[in-house]
């Protein structure tokens, strides 16, 4: 990833021994790292973790100086050497700039104090989960990382990744092989099992991975397998920040701005939640004390935050992108979009349980202004990226809801349909639309053959399940679908509000 920073300025490469040279306007740690112990491993450093999690536990290291609960970031892909190079080169500090309508806050970030990249050794990081200093692993591996079948709800055991994983138990390649070597070395070596946190947003997180690690682990030892049921604990929980893809443009701002060097800074939103189930297997840091919500019940916070806030994403971003626009911000300044998105908000409500201490009206208001941020150019595409995997955690389950009570599905079925248009590949302009999927190639190939008609799309089990069973359902895509291409976006929008 490469800048163009103003080529006059003298800037100062983020490192240790160079924090005392960044300009007073950036917030630098005000701890000694070298102090520090990491207790909790996390799997999938991106720009979400970087920008919620270690943000949370860097508050908590400037109360808690000395603290045994520093982050070791761990990375299994082969994309994560790039990650890995932008963070060893500067100490694993790095940027985070908030950024608003009133103007762009930029602290450095600490808590990450060690990067392991699991390609250059796979031993290195089993021990490191082995080690009884990590008591907590955390994950951020994408909505389409967990292998579930998506259809089903069942575990991919047929995936090559997975397959490899459980006849090479000592040189694994996916997640719930490195957690299950490491498992096993703990139980034998007698040391505490960690607690395994899912922070990807999908409904009862914990509860699945925890359904999947310990399928994957009786698949390899029936013993371990049964071990790791009963004595790993699997929190949910509910994370919230809008963190779009860093840029070359955001380099170049954090380069003029703050006169930095960064490889790699990640920019957000100013708003912040994380919502957790109190069930640790060997402690945790006092996470209260920097406003995390510890809760004995997840579920309602994250029910109104996928349904509301996920699916709210990817109708905006189909809607968008086939409008030409490019920036979430562009498409809800479309009179048209933001109306879709707050009638799909709407039609979702009546799902949703209680939620303790928030007014959902006022959640779906500042929802609205958050997707409006200008500052943060939140890309479309990311939006829509593997919507093969989110539509049926952030969308289906709403839709089924509905037909059961005879609610009403015109936004969540115009959603569906709306995907459907997208899957062209093209849109209302004639200009091509990106279609970053790993489904990519059959869906495109369904949506272009069937175009108006949806029964292809549909017949994928591995998403809608029994779904296309519901005639109502079928019916409703079928007819916006057919409007989609027939009057173009914009009229078919006319219509529905």
């Amino acid at each position: 990833m490469n800048s163009q920073p103003n080529p006059t300025k003298s800037l100062v490469k983020l490192t240790e021994r160079s924090l005392g040279q960044l300009s007073d306007r950036v917030r630098v740690p005000r701890y000694d790292r070298s102090n520090l112990t990491p207790g909790i491993v996390h799997i999938g450093v991106g720009g979400f973790h970087r920008a919620h999690q270690a943000l949370y536990l860097d508050n908590y290291l400037e109360q808690n100086p000395g603290s045994d609960w520093a982050i070791c970031g761990v990375g299994l892909l082969e994309f994560d050497q790039k990650m890995r190079d932008a963070l060893q080169s500067q100490d694993c500090l790095y940027t985070l700039v908030e950024r608003s309508p009133e103007g762009d806050n930029a602290r450095v970030i600490g808590s990450i104090t060690q990067f392991l990249f699991a390609p250059d050794d796979r031993e290195a990081v089993i021990e490191t989960l082995a080690d009884p200093q990590c008591r907590i692993v955390t994950l951020t591996i994408t909505e389409g990382g967990y292998y579930v079948v998506e259809g089903t709800g069942e575990f991919d055991a047929h995936h090559p990744t997975i397959r490899h994983d459980l006849q090479n138990p000592e040189q694994p390649f996916g997640v719930y092989g490195f957690l299950t070597a490491a498992l096993a070395r703990r139980r034998q070596r007698g040391i505490a099992p960690f607690t395994v946190l899912s922070c990807d947003n999908i409904q009862g997180n914990g509860d699945m991975v925890g359904r999947m690690l310990t399928t994957f682990a009786k698949l390899q030892n029936l013993d371990l397998g049964n071990w790791i049921e009963q004595n790993v604990a699997f929190p949910n929980c509910m994370v919230d920040r809008i963190t779009p893809a860093t840029t070359p443009g955001d380099l170049a701002m954090v380069a003029d701005q703050f006169d930095i060097d960064d490889a790699w800074p990640v920019v957000a939103e100013p708003f912040l939640q994380w919502v957790v189930e109190d069930r640790f297997s060997a402690g945790r840091p006092d996470w209260e004390s920097v406003g995390v919500q510890m809760t004995d019940d997840v579920h309602p916070y994250e029910m109104m935050k996928i349904r509301l806030l996920n699916t709210s994403h990817l109708l905006l971003g189909y809607l968008g992108s086939l409008k030409g626009y490019t920036y979430a911000h562009e498409a809800m300044a479309d009179d048209q979009i933001r109306q879709a998105v707050e009638r799909l908000m709407e039609e979702v409500t009546p799902t949703l349980r209680p939620v303790p201490g928030i007014d959902v009206g006022e959640y779906r208001q500042v929802l609205v202004e958050r997707f409006s941020n200008p500052k943060i150019r939140d890309q479309l595409a990311r939006l829509c990226l593997n919507s093969s995997a989110k539509l049926p955690k952030w969308a289906l389950g709403s839709l089924r809801e509905q037909l059961e009570q005879n609610g009403p599905i015109d936004f969540l079925s115009f959603t569906v349909a709306a995907w459907f248009r997208y899957l062209s590949g093209q849109d209302d302009q004639g200009h091509d639309l990106p279609i970053d999927d790993p489904m990519a190639e059959t869906l495109m190939e369904r949506a272009r053959s069937g175009r108006a008609d949806p029964s292809a799309l549909l017949s994928l089990t591995e998403i809608f399940g029994d779904l296309p069973q519901s005639s109502r359902f079928v019916a409703a895509v079928r007819q916006h679908l057919n409007q989609l291409y027939e009057l173009g976006t914009a009229a078919t929008l006319d219509g529905l509000l």
